[in-house]
């Protein structure tokens, strides 16, 4: 018996662009894994709920190593939500999908609206920026907790950033208080990207995927107002005057 179908309701697909954190391993793996260990440690929760996507395409690697290294990145819970730039050999049942053609946006509607900071929550979450402009301001802090991702341009802040909290922009980060928390600037591959802030008490720092832990910036630039800046594989600080 032929089953008619006369139901006429469609099915809603809808596109959406999410901002990932993109990570690129280095051979071997052992060793990178020292370092991403590292960075964990000293910046708890950085993955915690934050899609991921592996980049491989520099690496020399097959299934079982590709494999073997979703698992050891599974076990510090950081969850892959794909691969770029693998061969489709590489991908088996279980694994990741492949990914290609990835691209800074911040979503296909963009709204005809001031940017707005939903300030409600009383727990962890992220606040994101979606106007089509190449700079926004936020005229309030950024409290513990929360996260602000601008990959469209530059974030000023007139306020402090606290301790747990983070600012992603794909341009430069203008703090006009103290930064305690994370900043993290040319998040989309700008290298001429810059960090300033009025007083400098920093978790992390980060121009184009450059980290910088607290530990790591010099004493004298504790507590004064810096600007940071990329120079090869580096991240340069001196006061502002």
């Amino acid at each position: 018996m032929t089953k008619v179908l006369t139901d006429a309701r469609s099915i809603r697909i809808k596109g959406r662009s999410f901002l990932a954190v993109m990570l690129s391993p280095d051979l071997p793996f052992d060793d990178w894994l020292v370092r991403l260990d590292d960075l964990a440690a000293r910046s708890a929760g950085f993955f915690l709920g934050r899609p991921v996507v592996l980049d491989v395409g520099d690496l020399q690697i097959d299934r079982a190593q590709l494999k073997g290294l979703i698992a050891e990145l599974a076990q510090r819970n950081v969850s892959i939500m794909g691969i770029e730039g693998c061969r489709p050999s590489l991908i088996g049942p279980g694994m990741p999908p492949a990914l290609k053609g990835g691209r800074p946006v911040s979503d296909f509607e963009v709204p005809q609206q001031e940017p707005v900071i939903d300030v409600r929550a009383t727990q962890p979450e992220a606040v994101e920026a979606r106007p089509a402009l190449q700079s926004i301001v936020i005229r309030e802090p950024i409290r513990s907790g929360q996260s602000l991702i601008f990959p469209e341009g530059d974030v000023t802040v007139i306020g402090s950033v606290a301790s747990g909290s983070e600012i992603i922009a794909g341009g430069s980060v203008h703090i006009y208080g103290t930064l305690r928390g994370r900043a993290m600037a040319g998040s989309v591959g700008n290298t001429s990207a810059r960090i300033f802030c009025r007083k400098l008490e920093a978790e992390l720092v980060a121009i184009d995927g450059i980290y910088k832990m607290a530990e790591d910036i010099a004493p004298n630039l504790r507590g004064q107002p810096v600007q940071l800046w990329l120079e090869g594989e580096s991240i340069k600080a001196e006061k502002l005057i």
